[in-house]
């Protein structure tokens, strides 16, 4: 037997009336009078569905009293928001939330929860009930579970949002691994060992601080490297006479100090605010430390033959940056600066000069840059050279200097590689954990393939066949793996003949001097991607631009790891991006629905089974 859904419908109608007068339409004549046609409606559809079901038979009576149960719900609703709004403001003359804040923000929550309660059942029990418009009998336990499931799906919402206005009001943050970043890193304490004069540290923080803690034990840990650290507490407010000889202001502040010099470490005393400057505590305290204990050196970055740069030049430039490497050679305390035929590169090195970067040149190299960049070798200078295919002999006459050849073929590998699209041109990103002994790459060469550095067109370095007699020596730290070969065709396969597999070099360490303090050094890389921004967030080769950095510099007895526990972003390609867009809109959500089709389509047909009637007494008794 059908109901009717038309009191359904007017509630509906009733509702969207009252939505309408009250959020749509302003304040007025016209807002009172659709309201009020709302509420009318409403009531009216209560009223409607209340007396029809009098004279209904019994199943049609029970889902009729289901239904002004749930329109009962919206009524009392609709009665909590006119009372904590404009309607019980001007029957008590002032708004509920002057007169009484905590039950207005009940209300405030109480009143929509009970609105869905109300409203979302309604809507599954009539769908229920028009899949049964035809049938000669109304199956109430249906109806029955359409609204419970309605019920439970608001209260799920309820809970839902009132989850996620709890959790923004108390936002609290759990993180396990916090205090790991406050202890001192291997390069750190080989650098406090190594100090040849007294380094002093100031911790100004206020008495009995957490954050203050936290930093005491870490410098207290780093002071048993060397007798040469001592570390002093401090509480600005107490001795403010030593806080203005030292620059300092306020608490929450460390400083290292060497004679006159005087570096800064700002760490909040709350703690809440201190976390993300503990995370970097130590590489802060390295570089200040580098600072103090070295002073500020140049690194020069040679330009004017089309290098790399630390920004674009113009919308057109495609090529990696290297604004990474720069920030970390800041961090060693060397200060970045560009060295041209403007600057006197033509006529000689600055004599501030403690490393000179020249990172994939396409232009030919003029004879008097060359030559005063050798005459800079000669006299304990330090050279980072990076090359690309692409730089085919820009720097043939400095190589011959440095005792060394450039091949600018360039390599690919089909077994090892960086795999970036799934593409065959992927195979010139090659990988490979191969190095020597040396000091420029000993912390690699203790990982191995664990650790693979990456490099992007790479081409391959190799010694003359008649070096000079008095050539430097020469070096060869990073290896291609053996499956590598000479892709001269550029088809990415390779195809035998000339082409050859073997394990050819890519890095090559060069010195020339007679004690390591007196001689000048260079590293040569056969590939400068392997050092921009797309390549040095790579482990490996952040590692590798550090080593090679500190044994430029001479500081290669620093070797070592620098805690640093800052949270890396997670960068997606655009079709990555794509994917998750896709996959959290539709097919998680598809995926879900799908399991709820099944699981109610398997309970419906258990209990649509036939069951069949036991069997006669004397067929059990036999």
């Amino acid at each position: 037997m059908a109901m009717t859904p038309w009191p359904s419908l007017v509630y509906a109608a009733g509702l969207l009336f009252i939505y309408v007068g009250e959020r749509i339409l302003a304040a007025g004549h016209a807002s009172a009078v659709v309201t009020a046609v709302g509420m009318a409606g409403v009531l009216g559809a209560a009223a409607w569905r209340g007396l029809g079901s009098r004279k209904a038979p019994a199943g049609v009576r029970t889902t009729a009293r289901m239904l002004l149960f749930l329109y009962g719900l919206g009524v009392v609703a609709l009665v909590l928001h006119f009372a904590g709004g404009e309607l019980g403001a001007r029957l008590h003359g002032r708004t509920l939330d002057l007169r009484m804040p905590r039950l207005a923000g009940a209300l405030a929550v109480l009143w929509p929860s009970l609105m869905l309660a109300g409203t979302l059942p309604v809507l599954l029990v009539e769908l229920a009930l028009a899949g049964m418009a035809h049938a000669p009998v109304l199956d109430t336990r249906r109806v029955r579970a359409a609204m419970l499931s309605g019920l439970g799906t608001a209260l799920a919402l309820v809970f839902c949002f009132s989850a996620a206005y709890v959790t923004a009001e108390r936002n609290l943050k759990v993180d396990l691994a916090y205090f790991r970043s406050t202890r001192a890193g291997t390069a750190t304490k080989k650098l406090v060992a190594a100090l040849d004069q007294p380094v002093q540290v100031y911790l100004f923080f206020p008495p009995a601080n957490e954050v203050a803690e936290e930093v005491a034990n870490y410098f207290a840990d780093l002071s048993r490297e060397s007798s040469q650290l001592s570390v002093s507490q401090l509480d600005q407010a107490v001795e403010p006479a030593r806080a203005h000889e030292l620059g300092v202001s306020g608490n929450g502040v460390v400083v290292v100090a060497r004679d006159k010099r005087r570096e800064q470490i700002a760490v909040p005393v709350r703690l809440e605010s201190a976390r993300s400057k503990l995370r970097v505590l130590d590489q802060e305290v390295y570089k200040r430390l580098m600072i103090v204990s070295r002073g500020t050196r140049v690194a020069y970055f040679v330009q004017g033959h089309e290098e790399r740069t630390f920004d674009p030049i113009g919308e057109t430039d495609r090529r990696g940056n290297v604004r990474l490497l720069r920030d970390l050679l800041s961090e060693l305390g060397l200060q970045a600066k560009e060295l041209g035929l403007a600057q006197g590169l033509g006529h000689e090195v600055p004599a501030d000069a403690g490393l000179l970067l020249m990172l994939g040149p396409r232009r030919p190299i003029m004879p008097a840059e060359t030559e005063s960049l050798l005459r800079y070798f000669g006299r304990k200078g330090r050279l980072l050279v990076a090359l690309d295919p692409e730089s085919d002999d820009a720097a043939a006459a400095l190589l011959d200097g440095l005792s060394l050849r450039f091949n600018p073929t360039a390599l690919a590998n089909d077994q090892i590689y960086w795999a970036r699209t799934r593409q065959k041109p992927d195979r010139i990103g090659i990988a490979t954990g191969s190095y020597s002994s040396h000091a420029s790459v000993a912390t690699l060469n203790q990982f191995g393939l664990r650790l693979p550095l990456v490099f992007l067109g790479a081409g391959s370095l190799s010694r003359p066949d008649k070096p000079a007699a008095d050539a430097p020596s020469v070096s060869f730290v990073v290896h291609a793996e053996a499956s590598t070969w000479n892709d001269l065709n550029g088809n990415f396969e390779f195809d035998g003949g000339k082409e050859v597999r073997k394990a050819y070099e890519l890095a090559a360490a060069v010195s020339k001097g007679a004690t390591p303090e007196e001689e000048g050094r260079a590293l040569v890389l056969a590939d400068s991607d392997a050092l921009t921004d797309e390549l040095i967030v790579n482990r490996a080769n952040s590692v590798l631009a550090l080593n090679l950095v500190r044994w430029l510099s001479g500081d290669e007895r620093l070797a070592g790891t620098i805690n640093n526990e800052e949270d890396v972003p997670v960068r997606h390609t655009r079709k990555q991006d794509v994917a998750w867009f896709y996959a959290s809109v539709f097919a998680a959500p598809a995926l879900l629905l799908g399991i709820g089709f099944t699981v109610r389509r398997r309970a419906s047909r258990r209990k649509a089974a036939p069951t069949l009637p036991p069997p006669p007494a004397s067929e059990a008794s036999s």
